[in-house]
């Protein structure tokens, strides 16, 4: 894209500023946790072409991310649209403090590589990871269903608690098995109360797409009509782990099941602020719409 529709977006605040992460600009780039090292092996990876026609697809540049956050990037758990569970068969008031890997091939004798997260009576997991149907195809939470906690405990549904319209699901009653002898298919991320009555780390969450929905909206008379209506979407109050609190400006971590996610300039003392970076896959649809 031209210089000058560039211009446009960011002089008719169309998009933030010359560094919104949704920019193919290397400010845009570094603020959306981008590393140079990705950048260089995505240059290498395309070579030279004596073309000005040539297009490069946007999803090249996704696989060297990925591939450098995937070395880099240290495991951490993170709910967006949190729901509540309550484990009723799990003594008020006791906390537990469970190992959680920053690795997957975490050695059992480094304890670098691992986390303690809170296990405890009220826990919070994806508001999407729950339906009141269960499906064969279907490895979420639902009535009378067991699902693994990662790093935890195999929980069963054993009861709903609805809104007045009977639909909205505003809380999950559960019991564990701490013999572990369930074996459930799904495994979902969560994330507990520190202590009885007190909420989880609360941090602002920046879920950023592509900005346009077509690969080459250059191309197009009306481009601007091609801005993707959902680049970017802001959670202000996902729950995370307390391994985050102490997370700095450009530290990087893979929140489990999410994607990469880097800090933004934009966090307080008071709340930490996170730029999606890339999914964990390519999940858009090859040739934009």
């Amino acid at each position: 894209m031209s210089k000058r529709k560039l211009n446009r977006l960011v002089t008719e605040k169309w998009v933030d500023s010359w560094d919104d992460p949704r920019l193919m600009t290397l400010a845009g780039l570094r603020r959306r946790g981008v590393t140079s090292t990705a950048i260089n092996a995505f240059v290498r990876g395309i070579g030279i072409t004596r073309s000005d026609c040539s297009m490069i697809h946007l999803s090249r540049l996704e696989y060297h991310i990925r591939e450098e956050l995937n070395k880099t990037a240290p495991r951490t758990m993170v709910v967006l649209n949190p729901l509540k569970v309550v484990i009723t068969n799990l003594e008020a008031g006791l906390v537990t403090d469970l190992d959680a890997k920053k690795w997957p091939e975490a050695p059992a004798n480094d304890a670098s590589s691992f986390y303690k997260v809170p296990f405890s009576r009220v826990v919070y997991i994806e508001r999407t990871d729950f339906r009141l149907k269960d499906s064969k195809d279907y490895f979420g939470l639902a009535p009378g269903k067991c699902v693994l906690l990662r790093y935890a405990y195999p929980i069963k549904c054993t009861d709903v608690i609805l809104a007045d319209d009977k639909e909205t699901v505003l809380e999950i009653r559960a019991e564990y098995d701490p013999s572990k002898t369930t074996k459930p298919k799904g495994v979902l991320h969560w994330v507990a109360e520190p202590s009885p009555g007190v909420d989880p780390l609360k941090v602002e969450v920046r879920l950023f797409d592509r900005l346009f929905l077509s690969e080459n909206p250059a191309e197009l008379e009306d481009w601007l009509g091609d801005l993707n209506p959902e680049s970017k979407v802001v959670i202000q109050n996902a729950y995370a782990v307390p391994l985050v609190r102490t997370a700095a400006l450009g530290d990087r971590f893979q929140f489990e099941r999410l994607g990469y996610f880097a800090v933004d300039q934009d966090s307080t003392s008071e709340k930490l602020v996170f730029n999606r970076t890339v999914t964990l896959r390519d999940s858009y649809a090859k040739g934009g719409k």
